[in-house]
């Protein structure tokens, strides 16, 4: 029997709130994740600046009004947690080289009045009063360290590096307890086009998950398209797959040479339908859309080979933001390929809420994106400020500080209009 009305009603407000609140809270996580990332970042720079004698004013989690603050009576430092979850800083004095260090006071004696009437002198009211002794601590512990542009350029690169350096290592750890836990994400057939044409031994078949392609180990589906690229419509190419032997869908690894079904040219990263038109995997179409039947599998290794994995996947990853930056530069790529902010938000939380899996994968990736990305030389990014300290150890004198800060401005605004916009492109 159909339930009433008002029933479906209720019901269907109960799943509209229950999606709503899963929304909410996959978009929290993956805030979550890029808010750690960067607390990370900055953590790096402030554990080796405070290694090298560095003097920091604040470390804050967050920008934006200040929701807690606390300052260090041992080291003069600000500790803060500020609204907007979306960054962070460590800001060390004189960072920006536009302010000067305050000149050292010359001790000064109180001078004294002769008192009229005889009474007993008295100190001047512009002679310098005495300093309470807490306050006096903490003035000095706040003067304890180096600023930042009067520091070595060999210890200022070193604290700059520090952040990227420490993402990617927590990336690492991400990645192999993802790898070793619930096995590497590999590329899966997940139904394979059949052909009268060409025997059975030389094709793909379905759940057949590719391991390697012409004797390279396949980490992303570029290594895939890197492989085959140039290759021939009617040429054989070897692929390492593990495929279902058993009645029990035991699985085994096995080497199969693949006829391919057409010519492969790759003219980009984004470019593989060539790579999976070639390889005969099916092709459907639904509403004048369509999508190549592939999955992603996850595919377990031994722990030592699990370790090395790791290690290579975040260099493929570093090498394919070269990669893009380089088909950007060309025209190869267009900006609609990219995505800004909210698009990494949307997809991270897409990931990111579906497992824990899932979590620890996009969590690592980030990670490794926002290692290399931070020290390109762009402007307002610490591969910028690298530059310029190598300049001026060079040069043995620095660029004007004020010309400096005034390119890293222009190009922290450069970039955030350029994160808007590929946003945008993403959207229409």
């Amino acid at each position: 029997m159909p339930a009433p009305a008002h029933m479906r009603i209720r019901l269907s407000m109960g799943n509209l709130l229950l999606s709503a609140w899963n929304t909410v809270g996959s978009v929290a996580l993956a805030i979550l994740i890029l808010l750690v990332m960067i607390t990370v970042h900055e953590c790096g720079h402030y554990l080796a600046g405070r290694l090298l004698g560095f003097r920091i004013d604040e470390f804050s989690v967050g920008f934006g009004p200040a929701l807690y603050k606390r300052r260090s009576k041992k080291t003069g430092e600000l500790f803060s947690l500020r609204l907007i979850p979306l960054g962070g800083y460590c800001a060390f004095a004189g960072e920006d080289g536009a302010d000067a260090p305050p000149a050292e006071a010359e001790p000064q004696r109180a001078l004294v009045q002769p008192a009229p009437d005889g009474l007993p002198a008295e100190p001047s009211a512009a002679a310098p009063q005495p300093v309470p002794a807490a306050d006096g601590e903490r003035a000095q512990a706040a003067a304890k360290g180096g600023r930042f542009t009067e520091m070595p350029p060999w210890k200022r690169i070193i604290v700059l590096i520090a952040g990227a350096l420490m993402n990617y290592v927590l990336a690492l750890l991400l990645l192999l307890a993802c790898f070793y836990g619930y096995g590497q994400t590999m590329v899966a057939v997940w139904k394979a086009e059949p052909s009268a044409d060409i025997a059975s031994e030389y094709c793909l078949q379905d759940l057949d998950i590719l391991l390697e392609a012409e004797g390279r180990k396949l980490y992303l589906t570029t290594d895939i398209a890197a492989a085959l690229n140039g290759k021939k419509q009617g040429d054989l190419a070897e692929l390492l797959v593990s495929r279902v032997t058993g009645e029990d869908c035991s699985r085994e690894e096995v080497t199969v040479h693949v006829m391919l079904r057409a010519d492969v040219e790759v003219k980009n990263s984004a470019d593989t339908d060539g790579v999976w038109r070639a390889l005969g995997v099916a092709y459907e179409e639904d509403d004048g859309s369509g999508t190549w039947q592939l999955a992603n599998a996850s595919y377990r290794f031994g722990f030592w080979e699990t370790l090395g994995r790791c290690f290579v996947y975040s260099f493929k990853i570093a090498g394919s933001i070269f990669k893009v930056i380089g088909e950007l530069l060309t025209g190869q790529l267009g900006l609609s390929a990219l995505g800004g902010p909210v698009t990494t938000i949307t997809l991270t939380s897409r990931i990111a809420g579906g497992s824990l899996r899932g979590f620890l994968e996009i969590a690592g990736f980030l990670g490794v994106n926002l290692a290399v990305f931070n020290l390109l030389p762009i402007p307002a990014l610490d591969g910028s400020k690298v530059v310029f300290t190598l300049i001026e150890w060079v040069r043995g004198k620095p660029v004007n500080r004020k010309v400096e800060a005034v390119i890293h401005a222009v190009g922290f605004l450069l970039l955030l209009g350029f994160a808007v916009l590929v946003d945008i492109l993403q959207l229409i």
